[in-house]
């Protein structure tokens, strides 16, 4: 897919079995079907919320083949390759790379808090290994390691790593990442979509999206354009469903709505627990109201 990346993209759940003993492709292939009928601009499988830590190799082959072929290069799709070894972060975005993927997404050594050095070394490795665009992951939150706008502004050098979702929940971090970095690295907010584009994020990496596709690129193109009557409007209508797919239940509030919607998508997968029956009414409330 042609470049730059923009837009609003859907970090996808991992659809299972019922017993979460096996990927639901099927299951996967129809998410994919209703987030471009419902006109998304990217897709995301294999990042936090399609539980990539917990699918074994071979599953994610079958992943990426089966959201890569579904979206038939009508969007982007870039591919979560994270992982805490160098090497195998580089062997999964070689993968994804030879399966048709337009770029991927790399969230730092998440256990071994790596120095600054072993970041650049890190990342420039995995960038010098393949031929398509790196997305830089900053989730301190999960991976224990802040990029900041300093130490980004050093990956930007590296030829490749052209993009940055950006995951804290401090929007100025937008502004001070674009200050530091120049056009060498876009920004795409990975939490405050619509905060972020006022500051000049190009996109969103949002997982409200799963379920309200349209709503949310609606919201985030408008916001991008400058056109705040319409995206705060749609923004107020979105907001309350935010927290049922943030914080400690992004996955398990995703799954259940989309169980309520009637897309079944199956449970996470253990550790993490299906929503409580106790909370469906309140998030079905919110549903109804989107």
């Amino acid at each position: 897919m042609p470049e730059p990346f923009r837009g609003a993209y859907t970090v996808l759940v991992t659809p299972f079995t019922a017993d979460c003993a096996a990927v639901d492709l099927a299951a996967l292939e129809r998410l994919v079907a209703f987030q471009l009928q419902q006109g998304i601009d990217g897709l995301i499988p294999l990042g936090s919320t399609g539980e990539f830590l917990s699918v074994s190799r071979d599953e994610r082959t079958a992943i990426v083949e089966t959201v890569v072929r579904a979206a038939a290069a009508r969007v982007p799709v870039l591919i979560g390759t994270g992982a805490e070894d160098t090497r195998e972060a580089v062997s999964m975005s070689r993968e994804a790379e030879v399966l048709g993927a337009d770029g991927v997404m790399v969230i730092p050594p998440f256990y071994s808090v790596p120095t600054e050095d072993e970041l650049y070394v890190h990342y420039k490795t995995i960038a010098d290994a393949i031929g398509i665009p790196v997305m830089v992951y900053n989730n301190p939150a999960t991976a224990n390691v802040d990029l900041t706008p300093p130490v980004l502004a050093r990956l930007s050098t590296i030829e490749g790593c052209r993009y940055v979702k950006e995951s804290t929940l401090d929007v100025t971090r937008v502004r001070d990442i674009i200050a530091a970095c120049g056009e060498r690295m876009a920004v795409f907010a990975g939490v405050l979509g619509y905060e972020s584009a006022w500051l000049g994020a190009i996109g969103w990496v949002a997982v409200c999206s799963n379920v309200a596709p349209l709503l949310s690129g609606d919201m985030f193109r408008a916001a991008a354009a400058g056109d705040r009557v319409t995206a705060l409007a749609l923004y107020r209508r979105l907001a309350p469903l935010l927290p049922w797919v943030g914080g400690p239940r992004y996955v398990s509030g995703t799954k259940a709505a989309f169980q309520i919607m009637g897309m079944d998508m199956g449970p996470p997968r253990p550790p993490r627990l299906p929503l409580p029956q106790a909370d469906w009414p309140a998030l079905a409330a919110v549903l109804r109201g989107l």
